[in-house]
């Protein structure tokens, strides 16, 4: 196969993606990296041309890689993930929306374009957790202790554009975070960002019943077959603090091989949707009954369009799998 890898900057010489590439090329596939911050790309050329097989991303939030991904998927190449799942969970409003719908537990969360707008949040609500809407790695993530403290961090989160604020969930200051890859749950165990001064080693751990249940259900709900999700145990039980696509699936065993693995079969599916899928027809509006005042009677009428064919969406990366944690099936 042919494989594109979209890996902005940040990733230049980080193990995901590069151990991925290493594996994918060692294998006898071909791997071309565009790295969108020093590319010059002709996107008339590179889709006319459809060379590859899938496009991969492995970008932050926020950068030019995404746009190029949509591009591409607007071109009719497959995309790992599915280019509107990365969207919906890049923008952590939107994500937010789409765990809402599907019933997820998340906390309440509110939006706003400027940080002074988030002192209208009831006192009740506090402590809060803030952070950007396109943030990511942990970046910008403030424990806001009350409205004072946010007024203190208005300048600091001035700069950040969209903005969102989640009341703080209690817990042991330890995330569970958990990866999905190739239909298998991995989990680990790690200091939270909130709480930097809580002393946990990063550690591969036993996935709980509930907690695989929830991953899973968070993977299939925002179409993603690469992801990782947050989890905190909080007193109701757990709740889901934040979705990535794409992670860096550390402590996951053999997880460059995993990963590359999962790519091929991904590529694979997305080739074999798009040969079977069938072009939709358009339908045509409906034509009314011209009145004499605005069509001579001579004007010819025009026949009813025939009825359409349903619509046929576009081909996604893969749909949500059967995905197994510790040797059971969720």
């Amino acid at each position: 196969m042919r494989l594109c890898f979209v890996v902005e900057e940040q990733y230049r010489n980080d193990g995901m993606p590069v151990e991925v590439i290493r594996r994918l090329t060692s294998w006898g596939h071909q791997v071309d990296v565009l790295r969108p911050a020093g590319s010059l790309l002709c996107l008339t050329e590179a889709l006319q041309c459809a060379a590859h097989d899938a496009w991969v991303l492995k970008t932050v939030s926020g950068g030019p890689g995404l746009t190029l991904l949509e591009a591409a998927a607007v071109g009719g190449v497959t995309t790992v993930n599915d280019v509107r799942s990365i969207r919906g969970v890049r923008d952590k409003v939107l994500a937010a929306a789409i765990g809402r719908a599907h019933g997820l537990p998340l906390p309440p969360t509110y939006a706003a374009a400027r940080p002074e707008l988030l002192a209208e949040i009831p006192e009740s609500m506090y402590p809060i957790v803030v952070k950007p809407a396109d943030g990511s790695s942990g970046r910008a993530v403030h424990l806001v202790t009350s409205q004072g403290r946010l007024t203190e961090r208005a300048a600091e989160l001035a700069g950040e554009g969209m903005l969102i604020a989640q009341p703080y969930v209690p817990n042991s200051g330890v995330d569970i975070k958990v990866y999905g890859v190739g239909g298998e749950l991995y989990a680990t165990e790690r200091r939270s960002p909130l709480h930097p001064d809580h002393a946990v080693p990063e550690r591969r751990v036993r996935l709980p019943d509930e907690v695989a249940a929830l991953a899973a259900r968070a993977g299939a709900a925002y179409g993603l077959d690469l992801f990782g999700v947050d989890v905190v145990l909080g007193p109701d039980g757990p709740v889901i603090v934040d979705v990535n696509d794409f992670p860096s699936f550390r402590q996951v065993p053999d997880a460059a091989a995993r990963v590359a693995r999962a790519v091929l079969e991904l590529a694979a599916r997305g080739s074999r949707a798009a040969e079977t899928a069938e072009p939709a027809r358009v339908r045509m509006p409906e034509q009314r009954e011209p009145s004499q005042a605005a069509v001579s009677s001579s004007a010819p009428s025009v026949p009813p369009a025939p009825p359409a064919a349903p619509a046929v969406s576009p081909a996604r990366s893969g749909s949500a799998p059967v995905l197994t944690a510790v040797g059971r099936t969720v």
